[in-house]
């Protein structure tokens, strides 16, 4: 199963309908719980359980549900997606210990979807929230984050506090698997965005270093190139990343369109199969990202996963 998406909107709904959350600056999972054991399932229906063996005490918790909330890990205070994008990808369960001791994740749970071998997702959104608070779901790595009344409210407590955005949801919603609904609305604080990788120019003076990102998010008419990122990628995420993109080359552009020639000198063109996370002020008047900068891979998303619409102002 994968989870419920929400959609992208400009006005924070007001009203007894609706109710408003945080949105986490982390990874969303399904944490399924059977058998004695717990599964972590990431949106593209990846198991990523042994990445987070800190959340294996939720199987103590209860002997069966399906909970649906954000993975988060926190530095200075807030929950920080730097934090928490070197555990994306570990497979190997003695690194993963290390690393869950060296930074602990938090599951932020939002949403129940099964208890006792019943389904929940054709309940309103109240019935199941209700059920979760009654679960009383509170561990050493796990959490049920509150919900408030009044969105703008809540948004200015984000925003002052540092955190992502909120996210507001129609009481009467239904859960729908895998699907982005409009009963669900996103308003991120900070214009963060998953784009496609097609290309990367190198660092001045070497010929394989990183230095550039040529990204781009697909719409009706193909891959649109989205400008270029430089900044974030020094150090080793550069070096982890130009390890991923050395298989990928392709002779030609994958972009639907003409990368502006100051951006295709000296660039080499990969097949956009690779997701990551950016941030940027917008775009400019020529449908550039403005100021952008590379936050990290997002292996736990695939190129179905990506698309313009979630592209602020595209």
């Amino acid at each position: 199963m994968r989870p419920m998406l929400a959609t992208t909107a400009a006005r924070v709904p007001a009203g007894a309908d609706w109710v408003h959350e945080v949105k986490w600056d982390g990874m969303r999972v399904l944490a399924d719980v059977a058998g004695g054991r717990v599964t972590l399932s990431s949106r593209t229906e990846r198991d990523v359980t042994v990445a987070f063996p800190e959340l294996a005490g939720l199987a103590e918790q209860f002997e069966d549900m399906l909970l649906d909330g954000e993975i988060v890990a926190m530095r200075a205070g807030v929950p920080s997606f730097a934090a928490l994008a070197e555990r994306f990808h570990v497979t190997s369960h003695r690194r993963a210990v290390t690393l869950a001791a060296q930074n602990p994740a938090t599951l932020m749970a939002f949403d129940l979807l099964r208890l006792y071998g019943v389904d929940l997702t054709q309940r309103s959104l109240a019935d199941r929230r209700s059920t979760l608070e009654r679960l009383e779901l509170a561990g050493p790595h796990w959490q049920v984050p509150p919900t408030f009344a009044d969105g703008e409210l809540l948004r200015d407590a984000a925003r002052a506090q540092g955190l992502e955005g909120i996210v507001s949801k129609r009481l009467s919603s239904r859960y729908h698997p895998g699907l982005r609904s409009e009963e669900w609305l996103k308003f991120p604080n900070r214009p963060s965005m998953s784009v496609l990788i097609g290309g990367w120019r190198p660092e001045t003076d070497s010929v394989d270093r990183l230095g550039a990102l040529l990204v781009g998010a697909p719409g009706p008419e193909g891959l649109r190139y989205l400008g270029r990122v430089g900044s974030g990628i020094a150090g080793k995420a550069g070096t982890a990343l130009a390890k991923e993109l050395a298989d990928l080359t392709l002779p030609h552009s994958p972009f639907a369109g003409v990368v502006p020639r100051e951006d295709a000198l000296g660039a080499t063109f990969v097949d956009p199969v690779l997701v990551c996370e950016v941030q940027a002020l917008g775009l400019t008047h020529q449908g550039r990202l403005r100021q952008p900068a590379y936050r990290g891979r997002r292996p736990d998303l695939t190129p179905d996963d990506v698309s313009l619409e979630d592209v602020p102002g595209a």
